[in-house]
């Protein structure tokens, strides 16, 4: 009997940690393993020598996972998976935005991490911790909400409808249009992954600023949208699902870019 009560509270904790990082298990994965379809050789040995040969998904979640950890020097690292600026920017004001916002947010963390690279004297461990957090949160720049409005903390206060049940519209887009496509993330990766290589270029062209305007643009559309409806079902899913994985898609892209251009 007490093998039995064991069994069962270990399949409820693997649920209660699969809901509450739902995203991470998917979405950030699928950003991680079209990155590492398009590595270059060098950059892959490269890469090899911080990580060996774990496959860059494994890591993915990793600045997600470490929010539980005591360490005050991870609870550091919280704003640094996101950044919020004043709605319906212009680009030359978005980009002063960036340029004067506070030290600790995606932008200017992620920035710090990879001109860590050239400095060959950093810990082992650290490039490793380094590396992780840079997956994640360059995944974290292609989902829009990250890239939103502070007084409703990226739409998490948004309260929706997903399907009849209680969400937010930071959550829809975190995890419920995802998972609603029932997709492992290798499935989800070899279905989204089928440009060509003319094409790709395009998707990944311009730098961590273009793509974070990009985020907040689309960030603007979905606020808009979901003033107007906020029980979302089966329409938003047909209207929002390709924009979703277009994300996905140019995350994982410019991912590889940024990688090759550190390590390849």
């Amino acid at each position: 009997m007490r093998k039995i009560i064991k069994c069962l509270l270990a399949l409820t904790l693997c649920f209660q940690l699969s809901s509450v990082f739902a995203w991470g298990t998917i979405g950030h994965r699928v950003v991680a393993e079209i990155a590492e379809r398009h590595l270059t050789k060098k950059a892959k040995k490269n890469i090899g020598k911080i990580i060996g040969q774990q496959k860059l998904a494994y890591w993915a979640n990793w600045g997600d996972f470490i929010k539980s950890d005591p360490n005050p020097e991870f609870k550091k690292l919280g704003n640094s998976h996101f950044i919020n600026l004043n709605s319906n920017l212009p680009w030359a004001e978005f980009q002063l935005g960036l340029e004067h916002s506070a030290d600790e947010n995606l932008y200017k963390t992620a920035i710090r991490i990879e001109q860590s690279f050239a400095d060959k004297t950093i810990a082992m461990d650290q490039q490793k911790q380094n590396l992780y957090f840079l997956i994640h949160i360059l995944g974290d720049a292609h989902q829009p909400m990250h890239v939103s409005r502070a007084e409703d903390q990226g739409g998490n206060k948004i309260e929706v409808s997903w399907f009849g049940k209680k969400s937010n519209i930071h959550r829809v887009w975190d995890s419920d249009l995802v998972d609603n496509e029932k997709y492992s993330y290798t499935e989800y990766a070899t279905v989204l992954d089928v440009n060509s290589k003319e094409r790709n270029e395009q998707l990944a062209a311009g730098e961590l600023s273009n793509w974070l305007y990009e985020s907040n643009q689309l960030a603007e559309k979905i606020y808009a949208d979901v003033a107007n409806n906020a029980n979302l079902s089966y329409s938003y899913v047909y209207q929002n699902k390709d924009v979703m994985e277009q994300c996905m898609l140019k995350g994982g892209l410019r991912l590889a870019k940024v990688l090759n251009r550190i390590f390849g």
